[in-house]
């Protein structure tokens, strides 16, 4: 199992690199700009979201320009938010932790996490869910990304940097039944393969879902 610490070091290491080679990666992904843009003409007037394991804001920025501009970035590590915000100082962004989010019950209306999950085990990310649900309004979206499979990967080395963490993957049909479990109803689940070399090669899998 992944401990936070761990998680944190592995980002504060290597933010500065990731955000470079990163920033645009939206740029190369087609489906997940027509999805990010789908969620933000939904949500723009609903009330404050949030984008969970913003990372350097690369998608942060894209639904805030795409009308969401009640968001904010939120991330574990605070190299990620220092990078964040030098890269987008018009956006707010703040560390926090997925499994112990510091937002009162109901104070969003809607929630993004696009592979925020992933270095989570089963347990952790069960407590993920249970936390989004009670942060989001009733009704309120979440939506959120994956690798798709039953792999784990370790990693010691990142961006020339000495790390070690484990990304997890998951099948669909078992994030799926966590939801329901924990309070959420499905609206969509979508999985796609990786776009050629400029992605890890893993099926991608996506979830729109809402909470009860």
């Amino acid at each position: 199992m992944n401990s936070q610490e761990k998680v944190l070091h592995c980002y504060d290491q290597v933010a500065s690199d990731y955000a470079a080679q990163r920033w645009d990666e939206l740029s190369h992904k087609h489906f997940d700009r027509l999805l990010l843009k789908e969620f933000a003409a939904v949500n723009k007037d609903k009330g404050p979201g949030a984008d969970f394991g913003c990372g350097p804001g690369q998608t942060t920025k894209f639904l805030y320009d795409n009308g969401m501009q009640d968001i904010t970035g939120i991330d574990l590590s605070p190299a990620m938010i220092s990078t964040a915000r030098e890269l987008s100082p018009h956006i707010k962004y703040e560390t926090g932790d997925l499994l112990d989010i510091a937002y009162p019950s109901g104070f969003l209306a809607s929630a993004v996490a696009f592979y925020a999950i992933v270095h989570f085990n089963t347990d952790q990310v069960r407590k993920c869910f249970e936390e989004i649900n009670r942060v989001l309004r009733t009704a309120g979206d979440f939506l959120f990304s994956f690798h798709a499979g039953e792999e784990i990967v370790h990693f010691d080395k990142a961006h020339d940097k000495e790390i070690d963490v484990d990304l997890f993957f998951f099948k669909s049909d078992d994030i799926i039944a966590l939801l329901h479990e924990t309070g959420f109803n499905i609206i969509d689940a979508i999985e796609r393969r990786p776009y050629d070399e400029v992605e890890y090669a893993s099926r991608r899998a996506y979830i729109w879902a809402q909470k009860k």
